[in-house]
């Protein structure tokens, strides 16, 4: 067994590239995906981003398809791309009509793209059963259109759709199509999983047997319908691929395509394959991942998935007590890179299972205070908030709530405010609804009475409490909520529901979150809120000290001190 794996092994790294080409299609093939919508403005973004970090060329859209990509090619010529180069995607021409009267491949060349993507079929099943086309018919699309566009000075990439299922009922019939378009002049032919069903080692043993058949270089287009697009990818790779067709955080169609944000990593840091276009050492060409990531899921309009590999927010989270301990002592016990290198960052969740050792390192990291693990404070914290945990205080995701714990626990914290009253009264009818909202705050010794008006009862007592802090805290304005969140953790026999409330803020530059929970919604709602505001001034007014270390000026608080 071992020695077979052995001689699998040796096969496909005899066979694996030094360097490979990248083509992202995340402004084509992720518009396709349901849920997601770009702006003109923000494919601009994207793919200045994609330039930035060196992939070598960007699939802006289909211009004969939609007239929103025709706009793009245009808009992106305002700008001078330093790595990438730009292509547009076509079909191979319409049947019944010449090449050259085809408005789907004219308006590839009024794109003025740098090159050309044209797919065409490869499984004669569906030649016949979609296309209404004979095998004949389908090869001479495939030849006309590749020679229109070579005639007219354009590099064409023929993208095989289809290859995998095609080879594999009829090989023959799939041979012949990427011939055509070797013969015709593509400079690359790519094979493509499109219903994104094969396994890793079903694409070893179809792109070995092509390797020699075609004499152009080979490339690979992985969807991940079977939860392999990534593993695919880098399976052709090591079987001879140089040309990789991928999309940002894997947007595309139905579950998407293989994510560039994984295939770049394995292929440079595990692989030691050159995949981008940078003059970087393999320590800096990546750190601009996490934010790419980012970006295209701003710009998209899908949620961020926080477990995405690498580049997801909790990709090297550790909560575990022992993992947390390990770590500290070793990073590589429980991370298989470097969070620096793609541009992550480690951290520490703080939970009810979390050990002495998380307490230490989250107290260091976060206030710069040493601690050592025997102190009687870390046990005492360590109590505090296994206890939240019995009450369905859920930390994981609110590193603010923790951190006001820890201040308080620690006698660091500062009170810039207390709010010792508030009221909030709702009324509705069928046409329209109102909400009144009255907080009574201690600002600095100074009691302050606003009242306010809202959408609802929490947005007023939001703007009320705002009125009063505003006037002492200017920087509050800063301050924007973004998320928020009620969850139902348990239902109680009289039927009262203690809820869960998770509010996430922003000031333009970060985001912290906090949570709170009570039988009463809007009890939570504003303890969460309070916090969040609570949490911003303790950084801000911080921030210009080197570490937060105890003064005299800092208030304690009783360590009986519970969030509800």
């Amino acid at each position: 067994m071992c020695k077979a794996n052995d001689e699998s092994q040796s096969l496909l790294l005899s066979s694996k590239p030094t360097e490979v080409e990248i083509l992202d299609s995340t402004l084509r093939e992720g518009s396709q995906a349901r849920g997601v919508s770009f702006t003109l403005n923000s494919k601009i973004k994207v793919a200045l981003e994609l330039d930035k970090i060196g992939v070598h060329i960007i699939e802006l859209g289909w211009p004969g398809s939609n007239p929103k990509d025709i706009e793009l090619f245009k808009a992106i010529k305002k700008y001078k791309l330093e790595n990438s180069k730009t292509a547009a995607f076509t079909s191979t021409k319409r049947k019944g009509i010449a090449a050259d009267k085809d408005p789907s491949l004219n308006a590839v060349l009024d794109s003025d793209s740098d090159l050309v993507v044209v797919f065409g079929k490869s499984w004669k099943q569906q030649c016949k059963t979609v296309l209404k086309l004979s095998p004949e018919e389908n090869l001479n699309m495939i030849s006309e259109t590749i020679t229109f566009f070579r005639k007219h000075g354009l590099d064409v990439i023929y993208d095989a759709e289809h290859f995998f299922d095609g080879y594999l009922e009829d090989p023959e019939y799939a041979i012949q199509t990427i011939k055509t378009a070797d013969r015709c002049g593509a400079s690359r032919v790519v094979l493509a999983d499109t219903n994104g069903g094969m396994l890793p080692h079903q694409i070893v043993v179809v792109v070995r047997k092509i390797f020699n058949i075609v004499k152009k270089p080979l490339g690979a287009h992985m969807h991940n319908d079977s939860g392999n697009a990534v593993a695919n990818t880098l399976m052709a790779v090591l079987s001879g691929v140089i040309h990789v067709q991928v999309t940002v955080n894997g947007v595309g169609e139905r579950v998407g395509n293989a994510d560039l944000c994984q295939v770049l990593p394995n292929l440079e840091l595990k692989l030691g394959i050159r995949a981008l276009k940078s003059k970087l050492p393999i320590e800096q060409r990546l750190r601009g991942l996490f934010n790419l990531s980012n970006i295209v899921y701003e710009a998209s309009g899908i949620s961020r998935n926080p477990y995405q590999p690498y580049v997801g927010l909790y990709a090297f989270t550790h909560k575990a007590g022992v993992h947390v301990d390990a770590i500290t002592k070793d990073c590589r016990t429980y991370e298989h890179v470097s969070p620096e290198l793609v541009g992550n960052k480690r951290e520490i969740t703080v939970s009810d299972l979390s050990g002495r050792s998380t307490i230490v390192k989250k107290i260091a990291e976060e206030l710069g205070v040493p601690l050592g693990k025997q102190q009687e404070l870390v046990g005492s914290i360590l109590n505090d908030i296994k206890e939240m945990g019995l009450k369905d205080l859920e930390l994981d995701n609110a590193e603010a709530t923790v951190y006001l714990i820890l201040l308080k626990n620690l006698n660091l914290y500062r009170e810039f405010f207390k709010v010792s009253e508030w009221m909030s009264v709702a009324e509705g009818s069928a046409d329209s609804s109102r909400a009144y909202g009255l907080t009574r705050v201690n600002v600095k010794g100074k009691i302050q009475v606003e009242g306010s008006e809202g959408v609802g009862p929490v947005n007023a007592i939001d703007i009320a409490l705002r009125k009063t802090l505003l006037k002492n805290y200017p920087e509050l304005k800063n301050v924007k909520l973004i998320d928020y969140k009620v969850v139902l953790p348990e239902i109680s026999r009289d039927t009262a529901s203690i809820v869960r409330v998770l509010i996430e803020f922003t000031d333009g530059n970060s985001i912290w979150r906090t949570t709170a929970t009570s039988k009463n919604v809007v009890e939570a709602s504003i303890s969460a809120l309070v916090q969040g505001l609570d949490y911003y001034l303790q950084k801000s007014r911080s921030k210009n000290n080197d570490k937060l270390n105890p003064r005299e000026d800092f208030y304690s608080i009783a360590k009986d001190f519970k969030f509800r």
